[in-house]
């Protein structure tokens, strides 16, 4: 029994150091990738295919998961899982140009598409019902850290040594997890022998990443005409007939590759529903603050990234706290608090502008990262907790397909709301400018008079940068503008998921109906 019992935390402590590397390699190559394109000599159509094949090759392998470790065995999966990765770290960080770069960027996307389900799966199959959700809150805590350092790791990196050891980093953590794995862990095979869904893997493969091609489409620097762009149209024309099949086949066929059956579940679905929520706003968040840290503020990577190093750690903190106090407390609880601490964070963002306090920033992303710790260690203990063993696989695919769906929506939603008000701020603010009226014609004056002594410029020349910089000035406050406009939407969104958390039914609310029945 003690053998067992320290098993079982070994085991996690070796999913956890997976899930840090995978988390880990999604938040650090976003620092580093001007730097890239400056290096390789890649515009930003191409270069932002860096991102988008990650995602696009993870969403193609993640409802495939579930089959092939219960086909083939947990530890096998998740062993080839962490060699794909890691190899694709490897060839990633060893590459010359940014097609060989993008390419092993899609294969490293299939290693990470199997290693996070796969070892959720394992996590919840080796420990009982009683103490999931303590497990799954210190299995949270690799992906917290990985969002709290990874901005920060990748800002030093790129700081102080070369864009390459944004991908090296993976490789001795890819290696301690496969060592562990090898000699650890114990295989777990149910020896399925149904048959591979091949028609729902095809719809899924095809709905899922161009789907998401779609959604990376419409910010295209290349594409002028936005939603209405045929490429957008088109793809998602596909998106959804591929869709309507993927649905048909699912239902139809005997041993479907993705259990659409588990919706029923009302706890599931509604829960399902939040977790796609909490993937907007965590990873709408962590986009959007670097972004006006850096463009807006003047910060540079490194001290962008350790903004956010706080907030992985109350996080981490919290998350397996709320997993120990939930067996006391109603679970409800902590998703409602969690829910409303990210609102008011993301409703405190919406009142960033140019003149904005460190220490207000930093105040809201600790709100946040308490939300997060509070919110997702209950949320995924009520999606699972009616789900049995045998399910167990495909349940946590399908959270991670959707929380991995809800990111990727976010940060297409989000910037292209910022785009297009960004656009709009901006021409109000041109438009309210009195070029003819007293308060424009001082500030120029003044403006010409500095630049004219500090710059050693003619008056002529003086005049033309002091007319720029009030231009450059007013690109920044619509860019600002349209930053808050998505905080905004964020918050909105936030509020609205709490009316579905008071209709899920927790493990002793369903006793007590029971009981009340019978009585």
């Amino acid at each position: 029994m003690k053998e067992n019992s320290s098993y079982k935390w070994i085991v996690l402590g070796n999913i956890m150091i997976g899930t840090f590397m995978a988390v880990l390699d999604s938040t650090v190559v976003n620092t580093g990738l001007p730097v890239i394109m400056g290096t390789l000599g890649a515009d930003i159509n191409v270069a932002e295919w860096v991102l988008t094949g990650y995602m696009l090759s993870m969403a193609c392998v993640l409802p495939a998961a579930g089959w092939l470790s219960e086909r083939f065995g947990y530890k096998r999966i998740y062993f080839l899982s962490l060699l794909i990765f890691t190899l694709g770290s490897f060839m990633c960080g060893s590459s010359s140009t940014i097609e060989e770069l993008i390419f092993w960027r899609v294969i490293e996307g299939f290693g990470c598409g199997m290693l996070l389900p796969v070892g959720m799966a394992i996590v919840s199959d080796v420990f009982p019902p009683e103490q999931r959700g303590m497990a799954l809150g210190f299995w949270s805590i690799a992906s917290a850290a990985s969002v709290s350092f990874g901005p920060t790791i990748g800002g030093y990196l790129v700081d102080y040594m070369n864009w390459n050891y944004i991908f090296f980093v993976n490789i001795p953590v890819g290696i301690l997890a496969l060592a562990v794995t090898a000699i650890v862990q114990k295989e777990h095979v149910k020896g399925t022998k149904v048959p591979f869904d091949i028609p729902g893997f095809i719809t899924s493969a095809i709905f899922l990443p161009v789907f998401m091609f779609g959604l990376a489409e419409v910010n295209s620097s290349g594409n002028s005409m936005g939603w209405n762009s045929p490429v957008v149209l088109g793809s998602m024309w596909i998106a959804v007939v591929s869709f309507v099949l993927f649905l048909y086949f699912e239902f139809t066929v005997k041993v479907p590759l993705i259990n659409l059956r588990l919706f029923v579940d009302k706890d599931f679905a509604l829960s399902n529903l939040i977790l796609f929520v909490f993937g907007v706003g965590m990873f709408g968040s962590t986009f959007l603050i670097p972004l006006y840290l850096q463009d807006n503020l003047g910060y540079t990577a490194l001290q962008a990234g350790m903004f956010f190093m706080p907030v992985g750690i109350i996080q981490g903190i919290v998350s397996p706290l709320t997993g120990k106090m939930m067996q006391r407390i109603n679970p409800k609880f902590f998703i409602i608090s969690g829910l409303l601490l990210m609102a008011i964070s993301f409703y405190m963002n919406y009142y960033l502008s140019l003149e904005t306090d460190k220490g207000y920033v930093m105040l809201s992303l600790y709100l946040r990262g308490l939300g997060m710790g509070m919110l997702f260690t209950p949320l995924l203990t009520l999606a699972l907790v009616n789900i049995r063993n045998k399910d167990m696989a495909q349940a946590s695919s399908i959270t991670n397909i959707v929380r991995q769906m809800g990111g990727s929506f976010g940060v297409a939603i989000f910037s292209h709301l910022l785009t297009q008000r960004t656009a709009f701020h901006t021409q109000r603010y041109s438009e309210a400018l009195n070029y003819a009226g007293d308060t424009y014609r001082q500030t120029i004056h003044a403006l010409s008079g500095f630049v004219e002594h500090a710059a050693g410029r003619t008056a002529t020349d003086a005049r033309e940068v002091a007319e720029a910089l009030v231009m450059k000035n007013i690109d920044l406050q619509g860019y600002v503008s349209a930053i808050n406009d998505d905080f905004f939407v964020a918050f909105i969104v936030t509020m609205l998921c709490v009316v579905p958390v008071l209709f899920l039914v927790t493990r002793k609310e369903k006793k007590d109906l029971t009981n009340g029945g019978e009585g």
